[in-house]
Protein backbone atom coordinates (compact mmCIF):
# COMPACT_ATOMS: atom_id res chain seq x y z
CA UNK A 1 0.00 0.00 0.00
CA UNK A 2 1.44 3.36 -1.02
CA UNK A 3 1.43 6.40 1.63
CA UNK A 4 -0.16 9.66 0.61
CA UNK A 5 0.09 12.87 2.78
CA UNK A 6 -2.17 15.55 2.18
CA UNK A 7 -1.81 19.21 3.62
CA UNK A 8 -4.81 21.12 3.13
CA UNK A 9 -8.21 22.35 3.96
CA UNK A 10 -11.26 20.97 5.43
CA UNK A 11 -14.89 22.46 4.63
CA UNK A 12 -18.68 21.53 5.09
CA UNK A 13 -20.31 22.43 1.95
CA UNK A 14 -23.59 23.39 1.39
CA UNK A 15 -24.69 23.08 -2.22
CA UNK A 16 -27.82 24.76 -3.68
CA UNK A 17 -29.10 23.83 -6.92
CA UNK A 18 -30.03 26.45 -9.20
CA UNK A 19 -31.62 27.52 -12.39
CA UNK A 20 -29.27 29.96 -12.86
CA UNK A 21 -26.62 32.67 -10.82
CA UNK A 22 -28.43 35.41 -8.71
CA UNK A 23 -27.86 39.01 -9.79
CA UNK A 24 -26.75 41.50 -7.69
CA UNK A 25 -29.40 41.93 -5.58
CA UNK A 26 -31.19 39.34 -6.27
CA UNK A 27 -32.37 36.79 -4.53
CA UNK A 28 -33.63 33.49 -5.82
CA UNK A 29 -35.53 30.28 -5.04
CA UNK A 30 -33.19 26.43 -4.84
CA UNK A 31 -34.51 23.77 -6.44
CA UNK A 32 -32.69 22.11 -3.42
CA UNK A 33 -30.10 21.90 -0.49
CA UNK A 34 -27.62 19.61 -0.14
CA UNK A 35 -24.90 19.25 2.90
CA UNK A 36 -21.75 16.95 1.98
CA UNK A 37 -18.27 17.19 3.60
CA UNK A 38 -15.53 19.23 1.49
CA UNK A 39 -12.20 20.85 1.28
CA UNK A 40 -9.59 20.24 -0.72
CA UNK A 41 -7.47 18.73 1.24
CA UNK A 42 -9.76 16.66 2.75
CA UNK A 43 -11.15 15.86 -0.38
CA UNK A 44 -7.81 14.59 -1.82
CA UNK A 45 -7.02 12.61 1.32
CA UNK A 46 -10.45 10.90 1.06
CA UNK A 47 -9.92 10.15 -2.72
CA UNK A 48 -6.52 8.60 -2.09
CA UNK A 49 -8.01 6.75 0.72
CA UNK A 50 -10.56 5.04 -1.48
CA UNK A 51 -7.86 4.37 -4.11
CA UNK A 52 -6.20 2.14 -1.90
CA UNK A 53 -3.90 4.17 0.05
CA UNK A 54 -3.31 5.00 2.98
CA UNK A 55 -4.15 8.49 3.64
CA UNK A 56 -2.48 11.22 6.64
CA UNK A 57 -4.59 14.44 6.30
CA UNK A 58 -2.94 17.90 7.99
CA UNK A 59 -5.09 20.75 8.31
CA UNK A 60 -7.32 22.36 11.29
CA UNK A 61 -10.71 22.22 11.64
CA UNK A 62 -12.89 24.52 13.86
CA UNK A 63 -14.28 23.44 17.63
CA UNK A 64 -17.75 23.56 16.31
CA UNK A 65 -20.29 20.87 15.53
CA UNK A 66 -19.28 21.09 11.82
CA UNK A 67 -15.54 19.76 12.98
CA UNK A 68 -17.03 16.99 15.12
CA UNK A 69 -18.71 15.82 12.21
CA UNK A 70 -16.21 15.64 9.79
CA UNK A 71 -13.65 13.94 12.07
CA UNK A 72 -15.90 11.63 12.60
CA UNK A 73 -16.87 10.75 8.73
CA UNK A 74 -13.06 10.58 7.85
CA UNK A 75 -12.09 8.43 10.78
CA UNK A 76 -14.22 6.73 9.07
CA UNK A 77 -13.11 6.20 5.47
CA UNK A 78 -9.96 5.37 7.44
CA UNK A 79 -8.03 8.24 6.91
CA UNK A 80 -5.14 9.41 9.49
CA UNK A 81 -6.17 12.18 11.36
CA UNK A 82 -3.26 12.43 14.13
CA UNK A 83 -2.58 15.69 12.35
CA UNK A 84 -5.65 17.41 11.78
CA UNK A 85 -5.87 20.26 14.65
CA UNK A 86 -8.67 21.55 16.07
CA UNK A 87 -8.48 25.22 16.46
CA UNK A 88 -9.99 26.93 19.55
CA UNK A 89 -13.06 29.91 19.19
CA UNK A 90 -12.79 29.60 15.14
CA UNK A 91 -15.22 28.08 13.44
CA UNK A 92 -14.72 25.33 10.87
CA UNK A 93 -14.60 25.85 7.04
CA UNK A 94 -17.54 26.56 4.98
CA UNK A 95 -18.12 26.76 1.20
CA UNK A 96 -20.97 27.86 -0.05
CA UNK A 97 -21.69 26.14 -4.01
CA UNK A 98 -24.46 27.12 -6.19
CA UNK A 99 -24.86 24.48 -8.92
CA UNK A 100 -26.36 25.61 -12.20
CA UNK A 101 -26.93 22.16 -14.22
CA UNK A 102 -23.91 20.31 -13.35
CA UNK A 103 -21.50 23.64 -13.01
CA UNK A 104 -20.47 25.25 -10.10
CA UNK A 105 -19.58 28.99 -8.30
CA UNK A 106 -17.99 28.70 -4.93
CA UNK A 107 -17.62 30.95 -2.01
CA UNK A 108 -15.34 29.68 0.66
CA UNK A 109 -15.26 31.23 4.52
CA UNK A 110 -11.95 29.53 5.38
CA UNK A 111 -12.13 29.53 9.05
CA UNK A 112 -10.00 27.43 11.06
CA UNK A 113 -8.35 26.41 7.59
CA UNK A 114 -6.15 30.10 8.17
CA UNK A 115 -4.84 28.35 11.06
CA UNK A 116 -2.89 25.98 8.91
CA UNK A 117 1.01 27.12 9.83
CA UNK A 118 4.06 25.84 9.17
CA UNK A 119 4.58 24.45 12.48
CA UNK A 120 1.77 22.33 12.10
CA UNK A 121 3.41 20.80 9.00
CA UNK A 122 6.65 20.41 11.29
CA UNK A 123 4.89 18.66 13.70
CA UNK A 124 3.69 16.07 10.73
CA UNK A 125 7.64 15.58 9.66
CA UNK A 126 7.84 12.16 10.00
CA UNK A 127 4.69 11.57 8.45
CA UNK A 128 5.91 13.44 5.55
CA UNK A 129 9.10 11.38 5.26
CA UNK A 130 7.22 8.08 5.34
CA UNK A 131 4.81 9.02 2.33
CA UNK A 132 5.03 7.94 -1.50
CA UNK A 133 3.79 11.45 -2.39
CA UNK A 134 3.07 15.03 -0.50
CA UNK A 135 -0.18 16.83 -1.86
CA UNK A 136 -1.03 20.57 -1.46
CA UNK A 137 -3.34 23.38 -2.53
CA UNK A 138 -3.54 26.66 -2.02
CA UNK A 139 -6.81 27.02 0.22
CA UNK A 140 -4.75 27.40 3.52
CA UNK A 141 -1.99 29.98 3.98
CA UNK A 142 0.86 29.83 1.78
CA UNK A 143 3.35 29.57 4.07
CA UNK A 144 2.41 26.06 5.33
CA UNK A 145 1.94 25.11 1.75
CA UNK A 146 5.59 26.00 0.88
CA UNK A 147 6.86 24.46 4.48
CA UNK A 148 4.49 20.95 3.09
CA UNK A 149 6.41 20.84 -0.25
CA UNK A 150 9.85 21.67 1.25
CA UNK A 151 9.47 19.14 3.58
CA UNK A 152 8.36 16.45 1.04
CA UNK A 153 11.29 17.58 -1.23
CA UNK A 154 14.24 17.30 1.49
CA UNK A 155 12.63 13.66 2.24
CA UNK A 156 12.70 12.84 -1.47
CA UNK A 157 8.94 12.05 -1.13
CA UNK A 158 6.92 13.45 -4.71
CA UNK A 159 5.50 16.79 -4.33
CA UNK A 160 2.21 17.81 -6.04
CA UNK A 161 0.47 21.23 -5.96
CA UNK A 162 -2.65 21.73 -6.94
CA UNK A 163 -2.86 25.53 -7.48
CA UNK A 164 -6.30 25.73 -6.48
CA UNK A 165 -7.90 27.85 -6.09
CA UNK A 166 -6.88 30.44 -8.52
CA UNK A 167 -4.37 32.85 -7.83
CA UNK A 168 -0.72 34.31 -8.34
CA UNK A 169 1.51 31.87 -6.51
CA UNK A 170 5.11 32.49 -5.68
CA UNK A 171 7.87 30.68 -8.03
CA UNK A 172 9.58 29.61 -4.44
CA UNK A 173 6.65 27.47 -3.95
CA UNK A 174 6.20 26.63 -7.73
CA UNK A 175 10.18 25.52 -7.98
CA UNK A 176 8.94 22.91 -4.98
CA UNK A 177 6.62 21.17 -6.77
CA UNK A 178 7.57 18.12 -8.99
CA UNK A 179 4.41 18.06 -10.41
CA UNK A 180 1.41 20.93 -11.20
CA UNK A 181 -1.79 20.29 -12.04
CA UNK A 182 -4.00 23.50 -13.24
CA UNK A 183 -7.20 24.17 -14.68
CA UNK A 184 -7.41 26.48 -17.35
CA UNK A 185 -8.38 28.92 -15.15
CA UNK A 186 -5.47 28.61 -12.38
CA UNK A 187 -3.09 28.20 -15.33
CA UNK A 188 -4.33 31.90 -16.33
CA UNK A 189 -3.79 33.00 -12.98
CA UNK A 190 -0.09 31.16 -12.89
CA UNK A 191 1.17 32.40 -16.41
CA UNK A 192 -1.18 35.33 -17.98
CA UNK A 193 -2.16 33.39 -20.67
CA UNK A 194 -5.56 32.97 -21.26
CA UNK A 195 -6.63 29.08 -22.37
CA UNK A 196 -9.21 29.47 -25.08
CA UNK A 197 -7.40 26.04 -27.22
CA UNK A 198 -4.79 23.40 -26.86
CA UNK A 199 -1.97 25.69 -28.07
CA UNK A 200 -2.83 28.15 -25.09
CA UNK A 201 -2.69 25.12 -23.00
CA UNK A 202 0.69 24.26 -24.62
CA UNK A 203 2.21 27.56 -23.99
CA UNK A 204 0.86 27.90 -20.26
CA UNK A 205 2.19 24.25 -19.44
CA UNK A 206 5.39 25.32 -21.29
CA UNK A 207 5.57 28.57 -18.92
CA UNK A 208 5.06 26.39 -15.99
CA UNK A 209 7.64 23.84 -17.01
CA UNK A 210 10.41 26.26 -16.19
CA UNK A 211 9.43 26.46 -12.62
CA UNK A 212 8.62 22.91 -11.51
CA UNK A 213 10.61 20.28 -11.01
CA UNK A 214 9.05 17.48 -13.46
CA UNK A 215 5.81 17.96 -15.11
CA UNK A 216 2.75 19.93 -15.89
CA UNK A 217 -0.63 18.66 -16.41
CA UNK A 218 -3.00 21.52 -17.59
CA UNK A 219 -6.71 20.14 -16.95
CA UNK A 220 -9.60 20.96 -19.80
CA UNK A 221 -12.30 19.63 -18.46
CA UNK A 222 -14.35 17.65 -20.85
CA UNK A 223 -11.80 18.46 -23.58
CA UNK A 224 -9.37 16.16 -21.84
CA UNK A 225 -5.84 17.68 -20.39
CA UNK A 226 -2.22 18.42 -22.00
CA UNK A 227 0.79 16.68 -20.22
CA UNK A 228 4.13 18.34 -20.84
CA UNK A 229 7.27 17.07 -19.26
CA UNK A 230 10.86 17.59 -20.24
CA UNK A 231 10.83 16.82 -23.92
CA UNK A 232 7.22 15.31 -24.50
CA UNK A 233 3.70 16.38 -24.49
CA UNK A 234 0.76 14.51 -24.49
CA UNK A 235 -2.65 14.92 -25.21
CA UNK A 236 -5.31 13.13 -22.98
CA UNK A 237 -8.71 13.10 -24.54
CA UNK A 238 -11.82 13.98 -22.48
CA UNK A 239 -14.11 11.05 -21.58
CA UNK A 240 -18.42 11.99 -22.45
CA UNK A 241 -19.97 11.75 -19.64
CA UNK A 242 -23.55 13.15 -18.24
CA UNK A 243 -22.64 16.15 -15.93
CA UNK A 244 -24.05 16.68 -12.07
CA UNK A 245 -21.30 18.29 -10.26
CA UNK A 246 -18.10 19.33 -10.76
CA UNK A 247 -17.27 20.16 -7.12
CA UNK A 248 -14.54 17.72 -6.87
CA UNK A 249 -12.97 16.67 -10.05
CA UNK A 250 -9.93 18.28 -9.67
CA UNK A 251 -9.27 17.23 -6.58
CA UNK A 252 -10.33 13.76 -7.49
CA UNK A 253 -7.43 13.91 -10.91
CA UNK A 254 -4.75 15.63 -8.01
CA UNK A 255 -5.25 12.31 -5.72
CA UNK A 256 -5.33 9.99 -8.56
CA UNK A 257 -2.38 11.33 -10.12
CA UNK A 258 -0.52 11.06 -6.61
CA UNK A 259 -1.52 7.59 -6.46
CA UNK A 260 -0.73 6.11 -9.64
CA UNK A 261 2.54 8.04 -9.41
CA UNK A 262 3.37 6.67 -6.16
CA UNK A 263 2.74 3.29 -7.35
CA UNK A 264 5.24 3.63 -10.14
CA UNK A 265 2.85 4.37 -12.84
CA UNK A 266 4.69 6.73 -15.59
CA UNK A 267 3.33 10.06 -15.58
CA UNK A 268 1.27 10.28 -19.06
CA UNK A 269 -0.39 6.83 -18.06
CA UNK A 270 -1.12 8.50 -14.26
CA UNK A 271 -2.53 11.62 -16.05
CA UNK A 272 -4.79 9.39 -18.03
CA UNK A 273 -5.78 7.29 -14.94
CA UNK A 274 -6.75 10.63 -13.02
CA UNK A 275 -8.55 11.90 -15.82
CA UNK A 276 -10.95 8.91 -15.85
CA UNK A 277 -11.62 9.54 -11.95
CA UNK A 278 -12.28 13.42 -12.54
CA UNK A 279 -14.56 12.18 -15.12
CA UNK A 280 -16.32 10.07 -12.81
CA UNK A 281 -16.19 12.03 -10.32
CA UNK A 282 -18.65 14.82 -12.13
CA UNK A 283 -21.35 12.32 -12.37
CA UNK A 284 -22.55 12.44 -8.68
CA UNK A 285 -23.49 15.12 -6.68
CA UNK A 286 -21.78 16.35 -3.81
CA UNK A 287 -17.68 16.47 -2.93
CA UNK A 288 -16.78 13.90 -1.04
CA UNK A 289 -20.35 11.75 -1.85
CA UNK A 290 -18.45 11.95 -5.38
CA UNK A 291 -15.43 10.39 -4.96
CA UNK A 292 -14.74 6.65 -6.51
CA UNK A 293 -13.37 3.56 -5.29
CA UNK A 294 -10.61 1.60 -7.46
CA UNK A 295 -13.59 -0.91 -7.93
CA UNK A 296 -15.68 1.88 -9.10
CA UNK A 297 -12.87 3.26 -11.68
CA UNK A 298 -12.37 -0.38 -12.55
CA UNK A 299 -15.91 -0.62 -13.79
CA UNK A 300 -15.93 2.65 -15.40
CA UNK A 301 -13.13 1.78 -17.14
CA UNK A 302 -14.46 -1.64 -18.52
CA UNK A 303 -17.79 -0.21 -19.29
CA UNK A 304 -16.21 2.61 -21.36
CA UNK A 305 -13.42 0.11 -23.08
CA UNK A 306 -10.98 2.55 -21.96
CA UNK A 307 -6.81 1.81 -21.56
CA UNK A 308 -5.71 2.48 -18.00
CA UNK A 309 -3.24 1.32 -15.88
CA UNK A 310 -4.97 0.42 -12.35
CA UNK A 311 -2.44 1.19 -9.60
CA UNK A 312 -2.25 -1.33 -7.27
CA UNK A 313 -4.26 -3.77 -9.32
CA UNK A 314 -1.45 -4.23 -12.29
CA UNK A 315 -2.04 -3.04 -15.26
CA UNK A 316 -5.61 -3.82 -16.41
CA UNK A 317 -6.25 -3.11 -20.17
CA UNK A 318 -9.37 -3.73 -22.39
CA UNK A 319 -9.09 -2.61 -26.42
CA UNK A 320 -10.53 0.22 -26.72
CA UNK A 321 -13.17 1.04 -29.38
CA UNK A 322 -12.60 -0.28 -33.33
Amino acid sequence: MVNITVVGSVNMDLIIALERLPLAGETLLGSRTTYALGGKGANQAVAAARLGASSVLIGKVGDDAFGAQIRHNLAREGIDLTYLGEATGVPTGVAVIMLVHGENTIVVARGANDMVTPEDVQHAQSAIARSDAVLCQLEVPLTAVEAALAAGRAAGVTTILDPAPAQRCPETILALADYITPNRHEARSLTGIAIEDYDDARRAAHHLLHYVRKGVVVKLGGAGALVVEAGEEHRIEGIAVEVVDTTAAGDAFCAALGVALAHGVAFPEAARFANAVGALTVTRLGAQPSLPTLAEVQRFAEARRLTLPLPGIGEWRMRGPK
